[in-house]
């Protein structure tokens, strides 16, 4: 919705409802810290994490960037002790979301816009971005999809930054995060996503067809993301109608830009295709859309941007 627009009651009730749920989803973390004074820690999603300073990963010899991620998340999601049924019904109560994968196919090679304030790897983009400033910005210069970072602890995102993005106007939002708990995909839903990510090298095949079946389930949307060739295997085998291939190895954080070329002759023809990561240039377009790609996930170039909007229309321009 435009700043400029008047709200419909549908879209006002939507609004109310999805706050309150993440409300309802704050005194759930509240209870996994079994106390209301969180004194200088923020509840995160499945638990406590800081506010002071958001942790850069130092490359130690001792596992992936990636594994200390996952290992993070994976810690948190073994101290939360909501109740999963209750999460559901709450999911499931929640507004119903906007179509993820049809907003797809509107331009020659769609943008999904990223609202990411830091990375693991480069430190701050926009530390003090606007959320719903920039998903404006996004909207305007035509992307048909945002993208969100809801990790504090790795990213310096949060459920309220997908909230007011997706509020600020009537483009569908992927929540970009590290899910490995069916606990992740229900919030993913209550907090207002219409999509989830699932990074293919964080989880293991029962959960990556789990937590696939539960999101469609929930009406959700469900971004396979893969690396590789072995990953793709293993992508196709849980029947995804959207493959994001990453051409950032979330394992080192090293850019390949011909890693989507390559797999896109091996994605069966009927799935969205999706390219993330080292797109700069016109030629990195160019050759995404040749190879059969259907959109384009880009965030660090657009949240550095001084003119986002600008930048948008070049990427859909081929302009860059």
């Amino acid at each position: 919705m435009k700043a400029d627009e008047e709200p419909t009651a549908e879209a006002m009730g939507d609004h109310v409802a999805r706050h309150a749920g993440l409300q309802q989803l704050a005194a759930g973390y509240r209870a996994v810290l079994g106390g209301g004074d969180l004194g200088d820690e923020a509840v995160g999603f499945h638990g406590h994490q800081k506010t002071r300073g958001v942790r850069q990963l130092r490359f130690e010899p001792m596992g992936t960037v990636l594994d200390r991620i996952v290992a993070a998340h994976r810690q948190a999601a073994a101290a939360d002790t909501r109740d999963a049924n209750l999460l559901r019904e709450q999911a499931e109560a929640s507004p119903p979301p906007r179509k993820f994968r049809k907003s797809m196919g509107r331009w020659g090679l769609d943008v999904i816009a990223e609202i990411k304030r830091r990375s693991p790897s480069k430190g701050d983009l926009a530390p003090d971005l606007d959320p719903a400033e920039l998903a404006q910005a996004y909207a305007d210069g035509g992307a048909v999809a945002l993208s969100v970072l809801t990790d504090w602890e790795f990213f310096g995102g949060s459920p309220e930054d997908l909230a007011a993005a997706r509020d600020a106007t009537n483009l569908p939002a992927l929540r970009k995060d590290f899910t490995v708990d069916e606990r992740d995909v229900y919030d993913a839903r209550i907090m207002g996503a219409d999509a989830l990510l699932l990074i293919v090298a964080a989880l293991s095949d029962e959960e990556l067809k789990r937590f696939h079946t539960l999101a469609h389930d929930l009406g959700l949307g469900a971004l396979v993301e893969v690396h590789d060739a072995d990953e793709l295997k293993r992508g196709l085998r849980v029947n995804p109608d959207m493959i994001g291939v990453n051409q950032r190895d979330l394992r080192t954080f090293e850019v390949d830009k011909l890693r989507a070329i390559r797999l896109a002759r091996v994605i069966p023809a009927g799935i969205l295709k999706v390219a993330e990561s080292g797109i700069e240039t016109a030629d990195d377009l160019v050759r995404l859309r040749d190879a059969g790609y259907d959109g384009v996930l880009v965030g660090e170039h657009l949240v550095t941007s001084p003119d986002p909007a600008e930048a948008v229309r070049r990427l859909r321009e081929g302009t860059l």
